[in-house]
């Protein structure tokens, strides 16, 4: 059973940063590309960051570009979203995503989900 759980949203001033992270039982892990998307109030749910299944390859959607950074640790079965700069518009529920593929930047490729983590960021 495939199971992803995220942590470390909240509340903080824009500016600020927070560092989210997602605990992965996928299997084998070293092989999923992962990532992770933001779904913001009263819109769809979209790609933020991907990495690799080696960590070698990242993507990041254009609004984040030099203020997040993606990360992953096969080792321990993490995933990591370091969030710089906070803006307002970085509000919304982030999700922690898997897919079967080594990689990928399509929105409709991860089959499986967190339940997802808030992040709240104040103006």
């Amino acid at each position: 059973q495939v199971q992803l759980v995220e942590s470390g949203g909240g509340l903080v001033q824009a500016g600020e940063s927070l560092r989210l992270s997602c605990l992965a039982s996928v299997r084998p892990f070293s092989q999923n590309g992962l990532a992770w998307f933001r779904q913001a109030p009263g819109k769809e749910r979209r790609l933020v960051a991907a990495i690799s299944w080696a960590g070698g390859t990242t993507w990041y959607t254009g609004s984040v570009k030099g203020r997040f950074t993606i990360s992953r640790d096969n080792a321990k079965h993490m995933m990591w979203l370091q969030m710089n700069s906070l803006k307002p518009e970085d509000t919304g529920t982030y999700y922690c995503a898997a897919t079967e593929a080594t990689m990928s930047s399509g929105e409709y490729d991860y089959d499986y989900w967190g339940q997802g983590t808030q992040v709240t960021v104040s103006a």
